[in-house]
C-alpha cells in the first residue's frame, strides 16, 4: 500500500520532506536474478548508447565472489540469465562496477574494475560481448573501486574516478590506522580509461569515514559535486565540490537528513531533476536499511537544510536492518528511469537482483494523490 510519511522522523532539519511507497507492479519490479540458498547482490550496469541496452555485473557473494554478467535489451524489462565472462573474473575479492569509457578518437570500450589490492581491470571493446582478463591498474588498491567515474569537461578521452580505503588495501603492506582513518582517492586516465594515473588524496579523517563518493555534475557543467557515505555513522553523509575539474575540492559538507545514506548514485530526469538512489541510513528514520530515492534539484545539494520541492520515494523494504541498495540506475530516452539493486526482499531468504522501472512524472503523480487523500 502507498502511504506518505510527513517528515517527523529523518532527524533534526526543519521542513522535511514527504516520502512515498512505490507499489510493486509487474512492469516495475522485474527480477534479475535469484539462485535458492546463494547470496546475490551489490549489481551496478550501465546504458549503451542505442538507449535500451543495458549491462550489469554483481558478484556472486557478498561485496566479492564470482562476477556475473547479465544483459537487457529492452530497458530493464527482460533480462538475459548469466553470460560466459574470463575465467579470472572468479577470482574478484570485491565489488565490481561498470563503466562507459571513450578515447580522444571517439573508440569506446566498457571498462569493469574490481578492488582491493591491487584494483584490477577489465576492458571490453565490443559493447561487452567479450572481455579481456582482470589485471592490474598500478600498485595501489581500495574498496568499492571505482565507486564513481566521470568525464573530464572538453578533454576527450580524460577521466576522473574515485574510491576509498581505510589503510588495509591501498598498498601490498599497508596497515591500518588505529583509529581507522578513511582516505579518499581520485585517480586519472589520460588515455580513455587503458591505463591510470597514482591516485591523490582528497580527504582523510578518523573523526567521519567517508566513503563511496556518488558523482554528479551540475546543469551547467561547471561544478562536480562528490555525495559521500558516512561509515562511522557519527554524523549524516557529506558532499564535497569542485569547480575546477577536479583539481580543488571544498572541504565536505553535512548533506540534508533527506539524503543520509550509503552508496548515492544520480541522474537527471528530463526535466532537470535529479533523483538519487541510495540505502536509508537516516537516523530515528522509519524507513533506516531499505532501498530510498531523493528527488530534487542541484541546488538543494548545496544547501544544508532540506529542498522545499524535494521529496523520497521508499523503491524497497528491505527484510535487513541495512544490507542492500547498491544500484545500477540509468535514464531512458523516454525519462524511464531503470534501477537495478539487490535486497533482502523476502523475509528469512538470501538476497536477490531486482530491477525497478518508473518515470518522475508517476511518482509526482503518486505523492500528489496521496497528499490529496491524507488532507481529507
Amino acid at each position: 500500500m502507498l502511504r506518505v510519511l510527513l517528515g517527523g522522523a529523518l532527524g533534526a532539519d526543519p521542513g522535511r520532506p514527504p516520502q512515498i511507497d512505490l507499489p510493486r507492479t509487474p512492469g516495475n519490479w522485474i527480477v534479475v536474478d535469484r539462485e535458492p540458498g546463494q547470496y546475490l547482490g551489490h549489481p551496478t550496469a550501465v546504458l549503451l548508447e542505442d538507449g535500451r541496452t543495458l549491462l550489469c555485473v554483481y558478484p556472486k557473494g557478498h561485496g566479492k565472489g564470482p562476477i556475473q554478467l547479465q544483459r537487457s535489451p529492452d530497458g530493464g524489462k527482460t533480462w538475459s540469465g548469466r553470460l560466459p565472462v574470463p575465467e579470472n573474473w572468479s577470482t574478484s575479492q570485491e565489488t565490481p562496477t561498470i563503466h562507459r569509457v571513450v578515447d580522444a578518437s571517439g573508440r569506446k570500450r566498457l571498462l569493469l574494475w574490481s578492488g582491493l589490492h591491487p584494483a584490477r581491470t577489465s576492458i571490453s571493446e565490443d559493447d561487452g560481448a567479450t572481455w579481456s582478463p582482470l589485471k592490474p591498474a598500478g600498485d595501489w588498491g581500495g574498496i568499492v573501486v571505482m565507486s564513481s567515474l566521470a568525464g573530464v569537461r572538453d578533454q576527450p578521452g580524460h577521466y576522473l574516478a574515485w574510491f576509498h580505503d581505510d589503510g588495509r588495501f591501498f598498498r601490498k603492506e599497508s596497515q591500518p590506522a588505529k583509529p581507522p582513518v578513511f582516505r579518499l582517492f581520485q585517480v586519472e586516465s589520460t588515455d580513455g580509461g587503458l591505463t591510470w594515473g597514482q591516485p591523490r588524496e582528497l580527504f582523510a579523517s578518523a573523526d567521519v569515514h567517508l566513503c563511496e563518493p556518488g558523482w554528479v555534475r551540475s546543469p551547467d557543467g561547471t561544478e562536480i559535486a562528490l555525495l559521500l557515505r558516512e561509515n562511522r555513522r557519527a554524523k549524516r553523509s557529506h558532499v564535497m565540490f569542485s569547480r575546477d575539474e577536479g583539481r580543488t575540492w571544498t572541504p565536505p559538507r553535512e548533506l540534508p537528513a533527506s539524503l543520509c545514506g550509503d552508496r548515492h548514485v544520480t541522474r537527471y530526469g528530463p526535466d532537470g531533476r535529479l533523483f538519487v538512489s541510495f540505502r536509508d541510513t537516516a537516523k530515528e528514520s522509519p524507513t533506516a536499511g531499505d532501498w530510498i530515492g531523493w528527488v530534487g534539484r542541484y541546488e538543494d545539494l548545496k544547501s544544508p537544510t532540506e529542498g522545499t520541492r524535494t521529496f523520497r520515494v521508499r523503491l524497497g523494504d528491505n527484510h535487513h536492518a541495512w544490507d542492500c541498495a547498491y544500484p545500477g540506475l540509468e535514464v531512458l530516452p523516454d525519462g524511464t528511469f531503470v534501477v537495478t539493486t539487490y535486497g533482502h526482499w523476502e523475509a528469512g531468504q538470501p538476497p536477490f537482483v531486482v530491477c525497478r522501472r518508473f518515470t518522475l512524472r508517476e511518482l509526482d503523480d503518486l505523492l500528489s494523490a496521496q497528499t490529496r487523500t491524507g488532507s481529507k
